[in-house]
């Protein structure tokens, strides 16, 4: 369900210190969001699925996270591929495919998948704690460290309350298919909500008490090894090609 579940592979980029890491693959990723070029498609989808066969990460897995982003993502290209202005292809039915419209949803759609890959790599190799430490130690501001590790443990929270409050309604004959049952699932939704309020409440009382806001010093121990620079220099050689072949080709 998560997307550390296999955090504790053996592969190379597993093993890859999670800060460098991370700088490396944010490199790769918003030079993939530069890229306005289609012949530069096939290259960084390329890179991303090479990454990804490197992570060892189980290609159903990779499925998985790309199930319901992928299924807006057709809707909307599938969409632009008809409603863009432009030279007719050829009819569909009562339909035109616009020549404007397949290019743009090409572009789109490949570095689309191509970032999503990176992101499922990033955070698929490595545990969520550790990428938390990395990002702090880089200099995320605590307050989004903290905001990040909240939003993380209350969606477990979240899950253990409706899966618990399903299963008893369930035990008392509630139908969830049923038209009658939208108002019950309303009700169940909003208990959640409240419940989950006045849980943070109490958890931010007691942190607060604990001595949570006070300045602590913040160190990270872990060691980068020559192999970790070494993927860096290759994460940047790759997104410097790029983007000189993306101003190369836009002159």
């Amino acid at each position: 369900m998560w997307l550390d579940k296999y955090c504790d592979f053996d592969s190379v980029i597993h093993n890859w210190e999670p800060r460098v890491k991370i700088i490396g693959l944010m490199t790769l990723i918003f030079t993939f969001a530069f890229i306005s070029t289609l012949k530069l498609i096939p290259f960084i989808v390329v890179i991303s699925i090479s990454v990804y066969l490197l992570s060892g990460l189980p290609f159903s897995f990779l499925l998985s996270r790309l199930r319901l982003p992928g299924f807006f993502l057709i809707t909307m290209l599938i969409l632009l591929i008809f409603v863009s202005k432009g030279t007719v292809l050829f009819m569909l039915g009562p339909l035109a495919v616009k020549e404007e419209g397949l290019l743009s949803s090409l572009l789109i759609g490949g570095r689309f998948l191509s970032i999503l890959t990176l992101i499922i790599v990033l955070f698929g190799t490595s545990s969520f704690t550790e990428n938390i430490k990395a990002m702090r130690s880089l200099g995320l501001p605590v307050i989004f460290t903290d905001m990040m590790t909240f939003t993380y443990r209350y969606f477990f929270e979240i899950s253990k309350d409706l899966s618990n409050m399903s299963h008893s309604m369930s035990l008392r004959g509630f139908k969830p298919k049923s038209y009658k049952g939208i108002s019950t699932l309303a009700s169940m939704t909003g208990t959640i909500f409240v419940r989950s309020f006045d849980q943070s409440e109490r958890v931010f009382s007691a942190m607060t008490i604990r001595g949570y806001g006070q300045a602590i010093a913040f160190k990270n121990n872990s060691k980068i090894y020559p192999r970790d620079i070494a993927l860096l220099l290759m994460a940047l050689a790759f997104s410097v090609a790029l983007i000189f072949a993306q101003l190369y080709l836009k002159n």
